[in-house]
């Protein structure tokens, strides 16, 4: 087995992509230079799917953004100097989105392979190149609707302008589920506002099945498998790391939503996620990049403006902090036996856990410690098995959380004031505060700490910074009671 020499390697190429209405089956095509293609597959169900001509085109943009966004997982093997988009060229906002979704979505990565990517990724923006430069042809787009339709992938915003607005789509809601707290606290949420919806997720997690069948709402399963090649690429040598999966998911599920006729699509990512780690002598660097607010805006109106004006792309949660968020999963029991947050259990390779939480992560620290103000002792400890804020050997993990001699986790927990927050609370409380960790914070880290630092109630209350529709918003704040 030779090695992958990604020094060699000067492009990467978008090849092809397709979508075929009888099947609801995706190919996504992607190659380096003119070497061997690497094609990711998935399958929306649902088919056949017939489509209005409007709905149809729009269709085809959401496909044409999908294919330059799930190329992150490929791009990322070389990151090679010079991208070919092949077919027809991308225009300005296009290019805009894609250079922040890869320069921010792989800041992660690249802080950890040591590479320098911003100012390095360019997008071409106009340029057309034939398609298949090799023996990679293009595959024929199936009829949507029984028209067929071209490939719309560098239109002038004049020509979509009607295409646009011609799209009519019903107010239903698809609703991203993960399988831990949040997901579960928008579903609900959304429930109770009375708003159809429909939970989807990506992949082949039987937790996450499990939760979305928990909720008793109708679900959407969609697949998606990558290129046997990349994995190929990666036992070579080839780069890898962490990717925006929220951003490539966001893509699948516009698309999922334009086949199916949903008007929403709902992610559930809470205001913390827009803050990253504080690396010293690097700066920010945010694990969680496309949960936070600066994506979901920009991809907002990108959609508006290139995909459906009247598709509507938020996170419910944006205006709450992770506590806010834990205290509204605290009202719900109805899921105690069937949610997890630890990403052990999401991890495309590797050992899972033998149980829901693996007790050891900083997830599972973060998630224990969140809910620990809002849930009685027993329900969290049932919940976990074991009670983390006893075991002093986990006093550096639950330290990164803090940012107390260590910096914020790459990993989607909330920010430091808001551990910090949480273990003031429970120093304070009959409950816990003899538990070793809990009486640790109070004795060594709580006083030195400013009084400004340890408040819990101002991390309760809603922000004013969001992208929820008009009207929903001071419904789900008073249903939050904040």
């Amino acid at each position: 087995m030779t090695d992958f020499d990604r020094h060699a390697v000067r492009t990467f190429r978008f090849t092809r992509c397709s979508f075929d209405a009888e099947t609801g089956a995706v190919a996504l095509g992607y190659a380096f230079d003119d070497g061997p293609e690497m094609l990711e597959t998935v399958l929306v169900p649902g088919a056949p799917f017939t489509l209005e001509p409007a709905r149809a085109q729009a269709v085809q943009r959401a496909l044409r953004l999908l294919h330059l966004v799930a190329g992150v997982s490929y791009y990322k093997a070389a990151v090679p100097p010079a991208i070919v988009i092949e077919g027809e060229g991308i225009d300005d906002a296009t290019a805009a989105l894609l250079t922040s979704i890869y320069e921010n979505g792989l800041g992660e990565f690249a802080y950890r392979n040591g590479l320098t990517l911003r100012g390095k990724i360019q997008f071409p923006v106009g340029e057309t190149h034939p398609v298949g430069g090799t023996s990679v042809p293009m595959l024929p787009l199936s009829p949507v609707g029984g028209t067929s339709v071209p490939m719309l992938s560098g239109e002038k915003l004049s020509g979509l302008k009607s295409l646009l607005q011609g799209v009519s789509l019903p107010e239903g809601a698809l609703v991203a589920i993960g399988g831990g707290k949040d997901s579960l606290v928008s579903i609900e949420a959304l429930r109770a506002l009375g708003v159809p919806q429909t939970v989807a997720w990506v992949g082949s997690s039987p937790l996450i099945k499990a939760c979305a069948e928990r909720t008793g709402l109708p679900t959407l399963n969609i697949g998606r498998t990558l290129s046997p090649l990349l994995f190929d690429y990666n036992k070579r040598g080839a780069l890898n790391g962490h990717i925006p999966v929220t951003a490539v998911n966001s893509a699948l599920l516009v698309l999922a939503a334009l086949l199916h006729g949903h008007g929403q699509v709902v992610f559930s990512n809470e205001r913390s996620a827009s803050y990253g780690s504080l690396i010293p002598g690097t700066g920010e660097v945010n694990h969680q990049w496309s949960k936070g607010w600066d994506f979901e805006r920009a991809f907002a109106a990108y959609l508006r403006t290139h995909v459906a004006a009247d598709l509507h792309y938020y996170s419910l949660l944006r205006p709450y902090s992770e506590l806010a968020v834990a205290r509204q999963f605290a009202k719900l029991d109805r899921y105690d036996r069937h949610f997890s947050s630890c990403n052990r259990n999401f991890h495309l390779l590797g050992e899972r856990p033998a149980q829901r939480w693996c007790g050891v992560c900083p997830k599972c620290h973060f998630v224990f410690l969140a809910l620990a103000p809002f849930m009685p002792k027993p329900r969290l400890m049932g919940i976990f098995g074991r009670n983390l804020l006893d075991e002093p050997e986990q006093a550096a993990g639950f330290d990164a959380l803090l940012e107390y001699r260590d910096h914020k986790p790459f990993e989607c927990v909330g920010e430091g004031r808001e551990s910090r927050a949480a273990f003031d609370a429970l120093a304070d409380s009959p409950a816990w505060r003899e538990d070793a960790l809990v009486k640790r914070y109070a004795a060594e880290i709580r006083p030195q700490l400013e009084p400004a630092e340890r408040g819990l109630a101002p991390l309760l209350v809603a922000s004013d910074e969001h992208g929820i529709p008009d009207g929903l918003g001071e419904r789900l704040r008073a249903h939050f009671g904040a």
